[in-house]
């Protein structure tokens, strides 16, 4: 069976989505956020300190728009369920950038905002780099407000991983307090989104994880 170390609403909502909407089994082991400082022994299992961190068998992953990808082929192998999209459909290039856009473009800079915003000491806070990384963040939102004016998802007229990589950064844009500056486009997509019974479930299964395993269920990353 597959285990997932995940923190509240943390990066490691893709994956957990992701099993949700697969209906794939699994365990979920949840952690104080951060993990690397919360629970040093952690560091035994994932020496980064980082999460999610999926163990299947003899895998083990860490980056979460690729564990996205690989639960599709190992649960989904003849993709009856459409998350992924296959080489030769028309929208295979453009799921591979919506799973990839979804980290690398919209994540990293919210990362900064973070960091430089709540997580650092006072002293060490830079609030002109957290102004720069959320107007820089709001920007890279154009290309999906493009995309949304003329379809409802990313790519191949369907429901795909790729929503699901970009959904979470707009879902921690939300916990950011950044919804309101959305694009009305970008605001209906994540109004979808957020109304996919998968999503719900996730949200319930960290809840309750959380509880049971003696973890705030409050979202320590963003709160």
């Amino acid at each position: 069976m597959v285990v997932l170390y995940h923190c509240v609403s943390a990066r490691s909502f893709r994956p957990l989505w992701m099993l949700e909407e697969l209906g794939a089994p699994y365990e979920l082991r949840m952690l104080p956020f951060p993990p690397r400082v919360l629970q040093r022994s952690y560091l035994e299992i994932n020496p980064l300190g980082t999460i999610p961190y999926l163990i299947d068998g003899e895998t083990r992953m860490t980056e979460s728009a690729a564990i996205c990808q690989y639960l599709a082929e190992r649960f989904d192998p003849d993709n009856l369920r459409g998350l992924a999209v296959r080489p030769h459909e028309p929208g295979f290039g453009a799921w591979l950038n919506g799973l990839h856009q979804g980290e690398a473009t919209l994540t990293f800079p919210q990362t900064i905002v973070l960091r430089y915003a709540r997580f650092e000491p006072d002293e060490r806070k830079l609030p002109q780099a957290a102004e720069d990384y959320t107007r820089w963040f709001l920007a890279r939102l154009r290309g999906i407000d493009a995309t949304m004016q003329q379809q409802d998802f990313l790519s191949a007229g369907r429901f795909t991983a790729a929503d699901i990589s970009v959904g979470y950064a707009l879902m921690l844009a939300d916990k950011l307090g950044l919804a309101a500056q959305f694009p009305a486009a970008v605001t209906a997509y994540w109004q979808r989104l957020q109304r996919r019974e998968a999503f719900g479930r996730a949200l319930v299964a960290q809840h309750d994880a959380a509880l049971a395993q003696g973890v705030s269920p409050r979202d320590a990353s963003v709160d």
